[in-house]
């Protein structure tokens, strides 16, 4: 595997929920590392497995090995691990865990690239409109890493490996292959960046994790009419309960009311007056 400053380089950010962990339906948790959530579901036909969504923060994977045997028991394996997308925040733990525990990862065919080592995101725009994490994601890694070995497609029919009863959502906008994940039985959606509970380029808001529905991370969004049409397509599914890549878990009215304005107006309450991936779509 190639390591890279995507996955190995500790970034001194994170918020008053670093460190929490929320059950948000039964046997799937929420675990906030430093800025970002990752989830771990337990596999309702073998209840001595569990699936992971995404791998956090650089150097976490340790962390998340342990907070999962904390929850789960030292007999329960992880089996797989479903990738949203591959921002660094999302896979920074990732090379770590496959370190110790080899299981298949699985992400959308757009995403391989930046998974494989062919080729980086876009760097970040700290131009953006917007407050102070804006400004320093000038700072942020967008290296590709290698994990090819272990690399998977998810099955075109949009079913999961191992999460019977679940489905996956091409979401892109904020990554060309960003991926969301809805429970039809419950309502239940993971929404992975498409949007998120807390104004991610705010560093107060970061750090407090005021709750409030909004559009994705700005700075790394380099397609906003497609982060629009994918919130659309999540508004629809009428989801009741969300957990999304930053920000607390919402459900009920809240999220109903908090989603179906943001699909609504998202030009005004999303997208940045100005920025590089702005500007470049007039």
């Amino acid at each position: 595997m190639k390591r890279s400053s995507s996955t190995d380089r500790i970034l001194p950010v994170t918020s008053f929920n670093s460190g929490d962990v929320e059950e948000i339906a039964e046997g799937i948790y929420c675990y906030t590392v430093q800025i970002v959530n990752v989830f771990f579901i337990r596999n309702q036909a073998n209840p001595n497995e569990w699936i992971l969504i995404d791998a956090g923060m650089p150097a976490s994977g340790g962390t998340i090995l342990e907070k999962a045997e904390e929850l789960f028991g030292k007999d329960c394996k992880l089996k797989e691990i479903i990738l949203t997308h591959g921002h660094f925040d999302h896979i920074g733990g990732i090379i770590d865990i496959l370190e110790k525990q080899p299981v298949p990862v699985y992400a959308h065919p757009l995403e391989m690239p930046f998974l494989s080592g062919e080729k980086d995101y876009p760097k970040p725009d700290s131009s953006v409109e917007g407050g102070a994490v804006a400004k320093m994601s000038g700072t942020f890694p967008v290296e590709a890493i290698d994990i090819s070995e272990y690399l998977h497609s998810l099955p075109e029919d949009g079913t999961i490996p191992m999460l019977s009863g679940w489905r996956w959502i091409h979401t892109p906008g904020h990554a060309p292959g960003h991926i969301s994940l809805f429970r039809e039985q419950d309502r239940l959606l993971l929404a992975g960046d498409a949007f998120v509970t807390v104004q991610q380029d705010s560093l107060y808001k970061v750090l407090t994790q005021k709750q409030e529905i909004h559009g994705p991370p700005v700075y790394l969004t380099t397609d906003w009419k497609a982060s629009k049409a994918s919130v659309q397509t999540l508004a629809n599914l009428r989801p009741v309960v969300a957990g999304t890549g930053h920000g607390s878990p919402v459900l009920g009215t809240e999220l109903i009311e908090g989603l179906n304005r943001l699909a609504a107006d998202f030009e005004e309450l999303a997208v940045p007056d100005h920025g590089r991936f702005v500007d470049d779509k007039k």
